[in-house]
């Protein structure tokens, strides 16, 4: 059977984006990011440093193309610096697809997007074999054919579209960071990084997204409407001016060199304390949830929801340059950690309570200090497992 047109365009999108730029020296940032270890102040420091220079650079690159749109920035290279997935749900034209693009063109990684549709196969997206005949020897083999999920950087446009089957492929790369086909197993690039967006607003001809697929989105970010100087910006650069395209600032061994990194930056026992308790404030009924939380839960967050929070505050600590974690890294991340893996009651349903509000309401009512006196919450090693990472 042969691949799909559909599916064969996408990968030869994913090659023409790949590749370094000739000249460009990533070598050296790789280098400023790697070594043993950080016990060592000034070296620490140093490599902290040369991380925020490198998160300012590709930041400021993103930015030529898109306007506005700050934190949903951040937190999309928070999340490929903490070697997640991430999920943008907004109404069309926000930029989201552009801000995918963007990225792929500042980092130089190799770029493809699937228009997911509910015909849409998982072979389409894995790749499939196909019988290959040699024009010289007439010889004939089967020969794989990659889909677009073999890229580094996918773009997953309105996932909620993909039938269930489908999303169980694109499952499988996502935790497993695999794909299989025909039986065999094959391992995907690094870095490898899935940005997937939905429609909130259309719900005809949609398969909502499993708990389960949504738990392996390390943060879900919900893209808001542009404000008054925002919109004007966007026409001045789309309808007077030709569009600037990012140059390439970093490369893929500069990013899992920045990955390694995030991983090894320490966080205090109490900073990990709070995120426990914080998770452990978003279940009905434990100890921690709050009396006026709990007619609003149905089900709380899962042990994946802490293991996101402390990825990620790893990697805003080194955006600000600090080789420690502290309670306002953890704070900045923690709703869009919380938001997709809290499912509300009816109670919170009938009273248009959302899921981001309910979130936002635990995270403010979490003390840092918890208080003297009470049953403690056990503190328990919360590793910056990035998205892969799951509940043991």
């Amino acid at each position: 059977m042969a691949l799909p047109v559909m599916a064969e365009a996408r990968v030869a999108d994913a090659g023409a984006n790949s590749g370094p730029i000739s000249g460009a020296n990533f070598g050296a940032d790789a280098r400023e990011l790697d070594g043993a270890g950080l016990d060592d102040v000034a070296e620490a420091r140093r490599r902290c440093e040369a991380f925020r220079k490198i998160f300012v650079r590709l930041r400021a690159e993103v930015g030529k193309s898109l306007v506005g749109q700050r934190e949903v920035v951040d937190l999309a290279l928070v999340t490929l610096f903490a070697d997640g997935h991430l999920l943008l749900e907004g109404v069309p034209g926000l930029g989201k697809t552009l801000l995918v693009r963007s990225l792929a063109a500042a980092t130089g990684l190799g770029f493809s997007r699937i228009q997911f549709t509910p015909d849409v196969m998982p072979a389409d997206i894995t790749g499939t074999s196909i019988l290959v005949e040699d024009e010289s020897t007439g010889q004939r083999a089967v020969q794989f054919r990659p889909g677009p999920l073999f890229a580094q950087l996918v773009l997953a446009d309105e996932v909620n579209r993909a039938s269930p089957k489908t999303q169980s492929a694109l499952l499988e790369a996502m935790q497993e960071r695999s794909v299989t086909s025909g039986g065999e197993t094959r391992q995907l690039g690094r870095p490898f990084f899935v940005m997937a967006t939905q429609n909130p607003i259309e719900q005809e001809g949609t398969f909502p997204l499993p708990e389960a697929q949504l738990d392996r989105f390390l943060l879900k970010v919900d893209v808001p409407p542009p404000d008054r100087e925002t919109l004007r910006e966007v026409l001045e650069r789309t309808t007077r001016n030709e569009l600037a395209l990012p140059g390439q600032v970093v490369d893929a061994r500069t990013i899992v060199a920045a990955q390694k990194l995030a991983r090894r930056i320490p966080m205090a026992p109490e900073v990990q304390d709070w995120i426990v308790r914080l998770v452990l404030g978003t279940h009905p009924d434990g100890d921690f949830c709050a009396d006026d939380n709990r007619r609003l839960i149905r089900i709380g967050a899962s042990p994946r929801a802490a293991q996101s929070i402390a990825s990620c505050a790893r990697v805003v600590a080194l955006m600000a340059g600090r080789y420690a974690v502290g309670f306002d890294d953890a704070r900045k991340v923690a709703r869009a950690a919380l938001r997709h893996r809290i499912h509300r009651s009816f109670e919170a349903e009938s009273e248009g309570i959302t899921a981001d509000e309910i979130a936002r309401r635990v995270v403010a009512g979490t003390p840092t200090e918890f208080p003297a006196g009470s049953h403690a919450a056990p503190v328990v090693a919360v590793r910056g497992a990035g998205a892969r990472g799951g509940a043991a």
